[in-house]
C-alpha cells in the first residue's frame, strides 16, 4: 500500500476502510492481489447492481468497441444513445405511464443533483431549495448545500446558502408529523422559510443511515408541493435502479416527481452515467445553457441498454429482488433478536437495508473484523453507526448467506471481545481497591 501513501491524495476513504489491493471481480466476489477472496456488500457504493463483470453486459460493451463504435460523442446523436433512450423508454417509461425528457448531466450524480436544483430555480424563478435531515445529494457546491452530514459541509470552505433542511420522516419519532411542520412553515408568512423552487427527497436514505420514508408520508409531501406550486424533485441515485425492489424506489408510494436523478447503477457496469429525468412541460433549458464535456458516455449507454433489455423485459428480476430482500429482513431480524446486547435496529427496504447501533464504535469493529474475515461491508449515518448492506442485487444466495454468515461472526466475536475487555478492567479495578 505504499504507492498509495505515497502518491495519492489524503482524501481517499474507502481504501482506508479496506487496505488491500483488489485486482479482479465477479459478480459478488473481489479478489486482491494475494489471491485473498471477499464477499462484496459494497458493489461500488450501489453502483453495481448488476454486479462486477457481468458476462451479459461485459459481451455488449466488447461487440461494440469491436466495431468502432462512438466512445466520446459530447452530446452529439449516436447510435448508442439513440438505441438507450428508446430501451429505456420501452422497459421503463411506458410500462409505469411515464413521461419524461431525459437529460444527460454530466458523469455522476451530483451532476444530475446540480442540473435538478439549477433547473428548478430557472422554471420557478425562485431561489431556494428544501431537503431534509440527514439528505445526501453529492460533494459540488449546489448539491452540498443540499447535504446534511456536517462531515461533508465543513469542507465547503464558503457559506452553503438558499437551502432549508426539514426534518425528514420520523426525524423526531414516529409521533411526531413532521410534514405537518414544514406544511406551517411553508404557508406562515412569517416563518422564515421563504417559498422554494422544489424540495428533494430520497425516498431511502442511503448515506444517511437507511432511513425510510413511509408511502404514507411520501404521498402527503407530493400534495404540499401540489398545493404550494413547488417542484419535487426524487434523488434516486443510490436507491434506485431496482435497489429497493421496483426500478423507482417511489412507485411503491404511487407518486409522480416532476424531476428524478439516476446514476450510479443505471450504466449497469460501473461506467459514469448520470441522467435528470424531467417532466416535458418543465424543460425548459435553453440550447447548451448546462452542459458538460462527458454528458454522454456511450459505452454506458451501451451497458445501460443491455442491463435494461435483460433484466427489466419482464417481473423475474424484480421478483428475485424481493425475495433476497426478504432473505436480507428475515437474517437481520435475527441478529436483532439474538444479540440483544447489541442495542441495534434494523433499517431499511429491499435490497438495502442495514443495522443501526447505538454506539457507532460498535459498527466500525464489527465491520473492521468483518473484512479481516472476508466481508466488504461499509458503515452509513450521520456518525457512521449503521452497517449497510448493498450487495449487488444479482448475488448468488448461497453468497448473499455465506456474506450474513461473515457478518453474524463477526458480530459475536466483537461483543464476546467486548465482555472480555470490560471483565478485565472490572478485575484491574477490583485489584486497585483491594490494594
Amino acid at each position: 500500500m505504499r504507492t498509495f501513501d505515497r502518491l495519492e491524495s489524503e482524501v481517499r476513504g474507502y481504501i482506508r476502510s479496506f487496505p488491500t489491493i483488489f485486482a479482479k471481480a465477479q459478480n459478488a466476489t473481489l479478489t486482491d492481489e494475494n489471491g485473498q477472496q471477499y464477499i462484496d456488500f459494497l458493489a461500488g457504493a450501489g453502483s453495481l447492481n448488476y454486479g462486477h463483470n457481468n458476462p451479459l453486459l461485459k459481451k455488449a460493451l466488447m461487440d461494440y468497441l469491436d466495431t468502432d463504435g462512438m466512445v466520446h460523442g459530447l452530446d452529439m446523436a449516436t447510435s448508442a444513445k439513440k438505441q438507450f433512450l428508446n430501451t429505456f423508454e420501452a422497459r421503463i417509461l411506458k410500462p409505469r405511464k411515464m413521461q419524461y425528457k431525459t437529460q444527460f448531466t454530466g458523469p455522476t450524480g451530483t451532476n444530475a443533483v446540480e442540473a435538478a436544483i439549477k433547473l428548478a430555480r430557472k422554471v420557478t424563478g425562485r431561489q431556494s431549495i428544501i431537503a431534509f435531515t440527514n439528505g445526501f445529494h453529492g460533494v459540488t457546491l449546489g448539491a452540498l448545500a443540499l447535504t446534511g452530514n456536517r462531515k461533508y459541509r465543513d469542507a465547503a470552505g464558503v457559506p452553503l446558502a438558499n437551502v432549508y433542511h426539514a426534518p425528514y420522516s420520523g426525524y423526531f419519532g414516529a409521533d411526531i408529523d413532521t410534514l405537518a411542520m414544514l406544511d406551517k412553515m411553508i404557508v406562515d408568512p412569517s416563518s422564515g422559510v421563504d417559498l422554494p423552487a422544489a424540495i428533494i427527497v430520497e425516498c431511502v436514505q442511503g448515506e444517511g443511515g437507511l432511513n425510510v420514508a413511509s408511502f404514507g408520508w411520501l404521498k402527503k409531501l407530493e400534495q404540499l408541493c401540489r398545493r404550494n406550486d413547488i417542484l419535487l424533485i426524487v434523488d434516486d441515485i443510490q436507491a434506485g435502479c431496482g435497489r429497493t425492489g421496483t426500478f423507482f424506489s417511489f412507485e411503491p408510494a404511487g407518486i409522480k416527481p416532476d424531476m428524478v436523478t439516476l446514476s450510479k447503477s443505471l450504466s449497469g457496469y460501473g461506467l459514469p452515467l448520470a441522467v435528470l429525468l424531467i417532466k416535458p412541460e418543465y424543460d425548459v433549458w435553453e440550447p447548451g445553457q448546462h452542459n458538460g464535456t462527458f454528458r454522454g458516455n456511450n459505452l454506458a449507454f451501451v451497458t445501460a441498454t443491455a442491463a435494461l433489455d435483460h433484466y427489466w423485459s419482464d417481473e423475474k428480476f424484480q421478483a428475485s429482488i424481493d425475495k433476497k430482500g426478504k432473505v436480507i429482513t428475515a437474517y437481520l431480524d435475527k441478529l436483532v433478536k439474538n444479540y440483544p446486547a447489541a442495542n441495534m435496529t434494523r433499517r431499511g427496504r429491499g435490497m438495502m437495508q442495514g443495522l443501526a447501533f447505538l454506539d457507532p464504535v460498535l459498527a466500525d469493529r464489527i465491520t473492521s473484523l468483518a473484512f479481516q474475515n472476508g466481508l466488504v461491508i461499509e458503515t452509513s449515518g450521520g456518525n457512521d453507526e449503521v452497517i449497510k448492506l448493498l450487495t449487488p442485487l444479482t448475488i448468488e444466495s448461497e453468497t448473499l448467506l455465506a456474506g450474513l454468515d461473515i457478518l453474524e461472526q463477526a458480530m459475536s466475536d466483537t461483543l464476546s471481545d467486548i465482555r472480555l475487555e470490560t471483565d478485565a478492567n472490572v478485575a484491574i479495578t477490583d485489584s486497585e481497591v483491594t490494594a
